[in-house]
């Protein structure tokens, strides 16, 4: 799936969450993976970038975006 069509599956998800907050869960994310954090994918790190498979993760559910999450607590 294209990086355009993951953000926007993001932001449809999460109605709360804009671009910029996106950005920056992808950026803390990506900072996890470069410093050793295991991928929740099953895709090998080394073949995708850190920032592309961070939004890959948050897009398919697999990682919570603190404080922006569509369900009711």
């Amino acid at each position: 799936m294209k990086i355009e069509e993951l953000t926007a599956k993001v932001l449809e998800n999460n109605p709360s969450m804009d671009r910029y907050q996106l950005a920056l869960a992808v950026s803390k994310r990506s900072d996890e993976l470069l410093n050793g954090a295991t991928s929740k994918l099953n895709i090998n790190p080394k073949s995708v970038k850190a920032a592309d498979l961070a939004l890959m993760e948050i897009a398919e559910g697999l990682v919570s975006v603190k404080g922006f999450t569509n369900k009711e607590a």
